[in-house]
């Protein structure tokens, strides 16, 4: 008799001590549960030690941290029409979790779907120039349209990165002798504008050389000097016609040159 007894209440505890078993859940510090009670949204529970009532109520953990989610290359026709491949780096976490499970199937695989869509849809309405040159002003358009989206899914997109744009050899090629002739008339561009600058400079050198004559004959034998200094054997000096003339002169009425000697 004592024996039954004692046989059922070893039962009764061993039955007692697996539901409480079953009863305890412990989340971490970025585990949120969501608790259902026959069926029925109940409460938000976590962390620590959390009490789920078995057969009676289920608890579905929810991982608060952020994710780091690759988007697959996408094929991308720009609105330029040139085709290309992009992939991104998406970053979200989930900031309600009730609304993670009860709104949306599959959370995460639902946010993949949409960023690719997203991605394609917000890059195809650029020409290929913006794609290479704005990738922030892009990455912005894509977080704010995922963003708006996927609030209702209580999901909050923090960043979107546009990793990589693949183009084509031929493409490839194009921008090169693109950037190739851009950079040749930028340098024709800065040659003509020396040159602009070097004949103002000149124009206002001469005149204030034409107003003292006797500057000009400073500059000559300054430039004498300056040759004369260089080795070489030969000296091309540049005289003024009105000093020729005056030797001319001389030359041919040689008892003028006479008296100018007296």
């Amino acid at each position: 008799m004592f024996y039954d007894i004692n046989i059922g209440l070893s039962g009764v505890v061993i039955v007692l001590l697996l539901l409480t078993f079953n009863a305890v859940r412990i989340l971490r510090e970025y585990q949120r549960g969501v608790i259902f009670t026959l069926g029925r949204f109940t409460a938000v529970k976590g962390p620590g030690l959390v009490f789920v009532i078995p057969g009676i109520q289920q608890m579905v953990r929810v991982d608060l941290r952020v994710v780091t989610m690759d988007v697959p290359s996408q094929d991308v026709i720009s609105r330029d029409n040139v085709s290309v491949k992009v992939n991104a780096v998406l970053y979200f976490r989930v900031v309600a979790p009730e609304k993670a499970i009860i709104q949306v199937e599959h959370y995460l695989e639902a946010t993949s779907q949409l960023a690719q869509t997203t991605l394609r849809a917000v890059l195809g309405k650029h020409e290929l120039d913006e794609m290479l040159s704005e990738r922030e002003k892009l990455n912005l358009d894509v977080q704010q349209i995922l963003d708006a989206q996927t609030d209702s899914w209580g999901i909050k997109v923090t960043n979107v990165e546009i990793k990589h744009i693949d183009l084509n050899e031929n493409m490839i090629r194009a921008i090169a002798r693109q950037a190739e002739a851009e950079r040749e008339r930028r340098a024709k561009v800065i040659h003509a504008e020396g040159e602009k600058q070097a004949a103002q400079a000149l124009m206002e050198a001469a005149e204030i050389l034409a107003q003292q004559p006797s500057a000009m004959q400073l500059r000559y034998l300054q430039t004498l000097t300056q040759v004369a200094g260089d080795k070489s054997s030969t000296i091309v000096f540049p005289i003024p016609v009105d000093i020729l003339t005056t030797l001319l002169k001389k030359v041919a009425n040689p008892s003028g040159l006479g008296g100018l000697g007296q």
